[in-house]
């Protein structure tokens, strides 16, 4: 008879493997978790930005496929324009050219308020675009992230003639520029 010898096969970690796994992981944690967040804000700042310009330059297409004054605001019922650009927007034919909606003037576009974690600032006023694109003044409007840092600030001008710029970071220290070349603050 041969003597068999039974092996058993160690299944499992020790105690030793244990704790280096969690240390690595605990170390990408560290070092990775910062970029993400960054990353992450970054992504919704772009899509925040890219909504808020389809809406003003739909305002303006608008303004010269129609022929009429067109106005972009921001709006708490879609029915009246308000100061704060945190609001969501409506745009709408301004038939009368008094920049408010009145009864017989219809919402062109809309935009829900989706800004979260972020804030808006804008003009005064309403932006109101004539019948062949162009503004009666200049408009800027800065979006930034609640954590106050320039490198999280975008803005989108509107010239005198309706062109809509994006802001960009032109010297590569990561903060964007107005059009004087000035750097976004945010706060």
């Amino acid at each position: 008879m041969h003597s068999q010898s039974h092996h058993t096969t160690q299944q499992g970690v020790t105690l030793i493997e244990l704790m280096i796994s969690l240390a690595i992981v605990s170390i990408l944690i560290l070092s990775v978790g910062p970029m993400m967040r960054d990353i992450l804000i970054q992504n919704r700042l772009i899509g925040q930005i890219n909504e808020l310009s389809a809406v003003v330059q739909f305002a303006r297409h608008t303004a010269v496929h129609e022929q009429a004054t067109t106005v972009v605001c921001p709006s708490t019922n879609f029915i009246t324009c308000d100061n704060d650009w945190n609001e969501a927007k409506m745009v709408f034919l301004d038939l009368n050219a008094n920049g408010q909606r009145d009864v017989e003037e219809d919402i062109v576009a809309g935009a829900e308020n989706t800004i979260d974690n972020f804030y808006l600032q804008g003009p005064a006023g309403v932006i109101r675009f004539q019948d062949n694109g162009a503004v009666a003044t200049p408009a800027t409007l800065l979006l930034c992230h609640n954590v106050n840092e320039a490198r999280f600030a975008r803005a989108l001008t509107i010239s005198l003639q309706g062109r809509v710029r994006l802001s960009r970071d032109s010297n590569n220290d990561n903060i964007h520029e107005n059009n004087a070349g000035d750097a976004l603050v945010c706060g």
